[in-house]
């Protein structure tokens, strides 16, 4: 729930022009949270107690409590309409469904739980469908997909990021498992992609400027995807220092792509619809990541039987990191479809040519 009010608390206070500079301040700890976890949780399972993992979240927990009494604003929603109870159900049911029943779905004998929660999610998911259809209070408001921009980004988004769920999942896996690091070892080398993260803060405002929403999502796409699937590649007999490298291109590339989706799916959303909006798109993005932790689990049990494997190898890891980079890969039929107009007076693209342009022109008369 801190997620959305948060994003509400940016998108109500900074100016469009400013926009993508402070989203990508709010997307870092998203982005680097789970870059961090790993080493972090090797670290603790390796030399402390692995209750430790869950123990850590109370200094962090405090402190952000005093932070936010000290710097958010008591702001309240002006009339807000009556809490959608039933939307609520019936959204949860299938969501959380779906969810579960995917994630049984990876494991062995559990096919027919798998089938059952699929089954009572997609039904739960219909009838909800046809319950939202044309409410205005509804808790996932559909009508807000009406709008082009924040459709598009909706979908390229949650199909992105599932492979960037998936990432922090295979990667520490396939170093321990199919490398022989220890857990202490393979965190201190996926840190990396949380410092190419990072690096992408002060590039993204330009790049934007430069190239516009729509050239910059399929491009950077493009290299985002390839520097996962490179990952699929990686051996015990890599050096370190390429493995940091790719890594640190692909969260740097990643980081990217979601700060310019987070930024322009609000571009043609009005302030009666922002709240409505922020929720909505913050559901769908928790959804994806979790979800993108199953779809490579998937991956990896596919793969193991394809090859007849009881336990998996380091060819298993190569091939469910293809499978969940393939999935990002069809994102880029959405980045062709939005405008190339898009999300202009957030980045400022094309405006510095048209006063080019008109001042020329008048030195010329």
């Amino acid at each position: 729930m801190m997620i959305p009010v948060g994003r509400l608390v940016l998108l109500r206070s900074v100016a469009k022009q400013d926009m993508v500079n402070a989203m990508s301040w709010l997307l870092m700890p998203a982005l680097v949270g789970p870059i961090i976890g790993p080493p972090l949780g090797g670290f603790i399972v390796t030399y402390l107690d692995w209750r430790w993992i869950f123990y850590i979240n109370l200094p962090i927990g405090f402190v952000g409590f005093c932070l936010v009494g000290r710097f958010i604003a008591d702001i309240r929603e002006q009339a807000p309409p009556p809490f959608d109870f039933i939307g609520f159900v019936l959204s949860g049911v299938s969501l959380g469904c779906l969810l579960f029943g995917f994630e049984m779905a990876s494991r062995a004998g559990e096919g027919h739980i798998a089938t059952f929660l699929v089954f009572v999610g997609v039904v739960a998911g219909i009838f909800y469908l046809r319950y939202a259809r044309g409410r205005e209070d509804a808790i996932l408001d559909l009508n807000l997909m009406r709008d082009p921009t924040f459709r598009l980004s909706v979908i390229a988004g949650s199909i992105t990021r599932i492979t960037q769920g998936a990432h922090p999942f295979l990667l520490p896996l396939m170093m321990q498992l199919g490398f022989g690091y220890s857990a202490a070892q393979s965190g201190s080398i996926t840190v990396a992609t949380a410092i190419g993260s990072m690096a992408m803060k002060p590039v993204a405002p330009r790049v934007l400027r430069w190239l516009g929403y729509r050239r910059a999502l399929i491009g950077n796409g493009l290299l985002a995807t390839g520097g996962y699937a490179l990952c699929g590649f990686f051996s015990a007999a890599w050096p370190i220092w390429a493995m940091l490298a790719i890594l640190g291109l692909a969260g740097f590339s990643m980081s990217f792509q979601f700060t310019a989706y987070n930024t322009i799916a609000f571009d043609g959303v009005d302030k009666k619809h922002m709240s409505s909006a922020t929720a909505f798109y913050s559901t769908f993005q928790q959804l994806m990541l979790s979800l993108g932790i199953c779809a490579g689990a998937m991956g990896l049990h596919v793969a193991m039987l394809a090859n007849g494997h009881g336990t998996p190898r380091l060819h298993d890891f190569s091939v469910a990191f293809w499978i969940v980079t393939s999935i990002s890969l069809s994102a880029t039929f959405w980045n062709f479809r939005f405008s190339p107009t898009a999300g202009a007076e957030i980045s400022g693209h094309g405006h510095t040519r048209k006063f080019s342009d008109k001042t020329s022109g008048d030195v010329q008369s």
